[in-house]
């Protein structure tokens, strides 16, 4: 679980480090979007999104592993889908005579592992490249208009900065909590899948009173530092977008404009090749 980076700070001195929170908060926000606009069976439009992730990894300077290891919390999830699309999908023609794996099926397998795993990864080289404190006042200026409805915008975005900065504290107490279990002769691994739930208990409940534990204690910290909430709350550095911010937005429209031309003209794409 110590492999688990989703959600951590990277350090580094780098182009994309060096760009405003906010370009980067609605970079991520396209480049999603991106992903989900290409259309089934167009996967240059996947691959385009890929070199995408590829050159935005380079350019942050940040190790293309750390990135891929950004999916293990949802491997499962990823296998799952797949496997159900290939099991149920009834499109298509049978692999074999006989068979019930059809060839949209695995098509479509393989569509919905690009789809997740460019959007995780996609996301991850947000938080990798973005602390915590950069994050929450991104997302609390680009909310600013919402406040004219009287909704907290400054408490929403504290929450959730809040939220990215403990996935890796909580993640690491949870593998110490498992290795305790572990020398006290628990056993996480033999039995069915209830039998294997049920063992979960045991680290869920320290697990729970430790989260509760530091939120107290955040609580504490706070308040003894005179925290208010957003009420006449100024910013030790402003924000303010430069050219690395042009560029950035110049690449994600490329992009998206990429992706449709690809679903448009796809098929006369592969006739000519």
């Amino acid at each position: 679980m110590r492999d688990v980076s989703f959600g951590s700070y990277y350090p580094a001195k780098s182009f994309v480090h060096n760009m405003d929170a906010r370009a980067k908060i609605l970079i991520s926000i396209a480049f999603i979007v991106a992903v989900f606009l290409v259309r089934s069976f167009h996967f240059l439009g996947f691959a385009a999104c890929a070199f995408f992730v590829v050159l935005s990894a380079v350019t942050a300077r940040i190790p293309f592993f750390k990135v891929i290891k950004s999916i293990r919390t949802i491997l499962f999830f990823i296998v799952l889908s797949a496997v159900l699309q290939v099991l149920f999908n009834k499109n298509g023609t049978p692999l074999w005579e006989g068979g019930f794996i059809t060839d949209i099926g695995l098509i479509n397998a393989g569509f919905i592992v690009a789809r997740i795993t460019l959007v995780v990864t996609g996301a991850s080289l947000l938080t990798f490249t973005t602390t915590p404190v950069e994050l929450a006042d991104g997302i609390e200026s680009l909310l600013t208009p919402l406040k004219l409805i009287k909704l907290p915008v400054h408490e929403f975005a504290l929450i959730m900065s809040i939220a990215l900065r403990f996935i890796p504290t909580l993640i690491d107490e949870t593998d110490r909590i498992i290795k305790a279990q572990k020398a006290r002769g628990a056993d996480f691994e033999s039995g069915n899948i209830f039998k294997r739930l049920k063992a979960l208990i045991p680290v869920l409940i320290p697990l729970l009173i430790s989260s509760f534990r530091r939120a107290d204690e955040l609580a504490d910290a706070m308040d003894a530092r005179c925290y208010a909430g957003s009420k006449n709350r100024t910013k030790y550095k402003k924000m303010k977008l430069s050219y690395r911010d042009i560029i950035g937005f110049i690449v994600i429209a490329g992009l998206i404009t990429g992706v449709v031309f690809l679903n448009k003209f796809y098929i006369v794409l592969a006739v000519g090749v």
